[in-house]
């Protein structure tokens, strides 16, 4: 069967594409410095007229909303890869661990959480990114490869730590943010330790960072 090619969009609809990925683009930089921001601010930002931006998304939170179902799908698509890598699961779990932090989804949680809804939509997603999370970790705990008394919202913790760290550019924060991660895999795979003080925190705790303040 031959490969179909894709229509291309229009003059129009690939415009709206591009002013769309800008408007993206921006919000997250504003939203990720200052969640209390104006909607304005990003379309300053963006370099586009506000009633563009109010054409795409009637609301700040329409915005908002967009974002953390971006990041979510982002992540579900890293560990599903994770998931088909049939290889030595501690490598699938770190080339898991490293993609995540390079795309820098965590910081969406952390300065988001407590600001918006969320929709069914975003329960939904945020539950499928859980139980993938959750699978891969456990895959990587069968193989003997986690040090005892590590869970996966020890993981999902780590992420947000590695996300709040900001020095210089965004391509010295990258390096950075894996120097600690680096240091933190091998910590989180010192199978010999002894367990961890605890008891870690749990799935309930972390998602009530999502109850709007």
């Amino acid at each position: 069967m031959e490969a179909t090619t894709p229509t291309p969009m229009s003059g129009r609809k690939a415009q709206a594409a591009r002013n769309d990925r800008v408007i993206l683009e921006a919000a997250r930089a504003v939203f990720v410095a200052d969640p209390g921001a104006p909607i304005s601010a990003v379309a300053e930002r963006a370099g586009v007229g506000i009633s563009a931006l109010y054409r795409r998304y009637p609301g700040k939170e329409d915005l908002l909303r967009k974002l953390c179902s971006d990041g979510l799908k982002l992540y579900i698509a890293e560990a599903e890869t994770a998931l088909a890598d049939e290889g030595d699961p501690w490598a699938a779990f770190t080339e898991f661990m490293r993609r995540v932090v390079d795309a820098d989804i965590h910081s969406l949680t952390i300065n988001l959480a407590g600001t918006l809804t969320p929709t069914e939509d975003l329960r939904r997603d945020s539950t499928r990114a859980s139980e993938l999370a959750e699978r891969v970790f456990e895959r990587t705990r069968e193989a003997g490869a986690l040090r005892p008394g590590l869970t996966v919202v020890d993981v999902a913790m780590i992420f947000d730590q590695l996300a709040a760290v900001h020095l210089g550019d965004e391509a010295r924060t990258s390096r950075i943010r894996h120097r600690y991660l680096a240091l933190l895999l091998d910590a989180m795979h010192l199978t010999s330790a002894e367990p961890l003080p605890g008891p870690a925190p749990d799935a309930e705790e972390l998602n009530q960072r999502w109850t709007v303040r």
